[in-house]
C-alpha cells in the first residue's frame, strides 16, 4: 500500500497537519508522500492540475493507494478515488466538498465580478505567509467537480470538526448519508482540527490498519 497526503488550498507539505502526520508515519516506519501540489505556479492552480500531479505519484504497478486529503485536498482525494481504481481508500479531514458555494460568498459578488474581469486575483496563502495572484481559471475548473459524481464505493473515513468555520459539517453528513461505504467521525475542533491531531492518528491507525 502506497500511502499519500494532500494538503490544502493555499497551504503547502510544510502545513501543520501534514507535518503531523508525516511525522506520525516515519514513527512507525511507513513511506508518505506529501507532494507540493503549489507546484511552484500557484496562479495556474486547477483541481485538475492537482489531479494529474497526485496520480503521476502512483506505481506503474498498481499497487494500491491509500490518500489522505485536507480540505481542497480532501476534495480532489475524492475525485482521484473516483477516476482511478488504484485508489483503494480514502481518509478526508474536513473535506471541502461544496467549496465555491462555500468560498465564493465570502468574496462577495463585487470581487468575484473583478476577478472575472482582471482574470486574477490576490489571494493569501498560508504556506508562503504572503498575498499570491491567483487565475479565474481556478473558480472554472472546480465548478465541474460536483459530489453527485461521486459514486464509486471506496472504502472512506471522514474527520470533520463540528465547529468547522470554512466547510460546515453539514457538507461531510450530506455526502455521507447517501453513500454507505463512507464512515463520518464528527470532532470537537474547527476547520484547522489542530485540537484533535491525537484523535485523528489513531482514527487513521485503526482505518488503514497501520501498525
Amino acid at each position: 500500500m502506497h500511502y499519500i497526503y494532500l494538503h490544502g488550498f493555499a497551504s503547502s507539505p510544510n502545513s501543520a497537519k501534514a507535518r503531523n502526520i508525516g511525522d506520525r508515519f516515519a514513527q512507525i516506519k511507513t513511506e508518505l508522500k506529501i507532494p507540493d501540489l503549489n507546484a511552484s505556479d500557484f496562479l495556474q492552480l486547477t483541481i485538475t492540475r492537482q489531479i494529474t500531479q497526485v496520480a503521476a505519484e502512483f506505481n506503474n504497478d498498481s499497487t494500491p493507494v491509500t490518500l489522505i486529503g485536507s480540505s481542497l485536498g480532501g476534495l480532489t482525494a475524492a475525485h482521484l478515488g473516483q477516476q482511478y481504481l488504484q485508489v483503494q481508500r480514502l481518509v478526508l479531514l474536513a473535506p471541502a466538498f461544496g467549496f465555491l458555494s462555500h468560498w465564493l460568498p465570502k468574496l462577495g459578488d463585487e470581487q468575484i465580478q473583478r476577478w472575472q474581469q482582471e482574470k486574477f486575483l490576490m489571494i493569501y496563502h498560508y504556506g508562503e505567509q504572503r498575498s499570491l495572484p491567483l487565475s479565474y481559471d481556478f473558480v472554472t475548473d472546480a465548478a465541474q467537480y460536483q459530489e453527485k459524481l461521486l459514486q464509486r464505493p471506496i472504502p472512506t473515513l471522514i474527520l470533520h470538526g463540528k465547529k468547522d468555520e470554512v466547510i460546515p459539517i453539514k457538507a461531510s453528513r450530506d455526502f455521507a448519508y447517501s453513500r454507505p461505504w463512507v464512515e463520518l467521525v464528527e470532532l470537537d475542533s474547527d476547520h484547522a482540527l489542530g485540537n484533535v491531531m491525537e484523535e485523528i492518528w489513531q482514527a487513521i491507525c485503526l482505518f488503514c490498519q497501520l501498525p
